[in-house]
């Protein structure tokens, strides 16, 4: 059974607070993940875990990966991202314009106290030894699915038909949410962040 946590209903600052004192992860970053289907919410959820720790970087994997690599962006990742942060550096990375299709621009990410790194996949096997917390979003895949179609558009169904293919043989071969730390939901009055199975099991 899993317990929310202690905090304000709907505010952020009891989550900030059990990340920030976790030990550092990534040298001396906490590194946290958001993960969860497309359309969960986990953008609008980072930002404003973002802001309640301060102002922390927020990465994004929108940006690393690509039309050809919607989920083989890991070695870009490790190199441009984990690396730099392991040895206390600032990462730059590459982002990629879907619109262009190529990458059109860098971004650097200080090795600050905590960096969310945020999107589909991010708590994946390679990635969880650098993790130094898993939060989920937990919402069903068809509702976030839907979410994701309403807000991207008609024109960009074929482009959704082949995401949901791909989604779903990423996450039957290498799940995050049985390792999720958290798991967040979106309440009547913000976001209720419960305990998840990795802690519970």
């Amino acid at each position: 059974m899993d317990h929310p946590l202690p905090g304000a209903p709907g505010r952020l600052d009891a989550p900030a607070d059990r990340l920030r004192a976790l030990p550092p992860s990534c040298g001396p970053v906490r590194l946290i993940a958001v993960d969860g289907h497309a359309g969960s919410g986990k953008s609008t959820f980072a930002g404003r875990l973002a802001a309640a720790l301060g102002g922390a970087p927020v990465v994004r994997l929108d940006d690393l990966a690509t039309h050809e690599e919607l989920f083989a962006w890991t070695d870009r990742v490790r190199e441009q991202i984990l690396a730099p942060l392991s040895d206390g550096a600032t990462a730059r990375y590459g982002v990629y314009d879907w619109v262009l299709r190529r990458f059109t621009r860098e971004e650097d990410v200080a090795p600050a106290p905590v960096v969310l790194l945020e999107g589909v996949g991010a708590g994946r096997r390679a990635l969880r030894p650098y993790l130094a917390c898993l939060l989920w979003m937990e919402v069903p895949e068809h509702t976030s699915w839907e979410r994701g179609r309403l807000r991207d558009g008609p024109e960009l169904s074929a482009f959704w038909d082949g995401w949901v293919r791909a989604e779903r043989q990423h996450f039957s071969a290498d799940p995050s949410r049985p390792y999720a730390d958290l798991l967040v939901r979106q309440g009547a009055e913000g976001y209720v962040v419960r305990t998840g199975p990795a802690v519970t099991a």
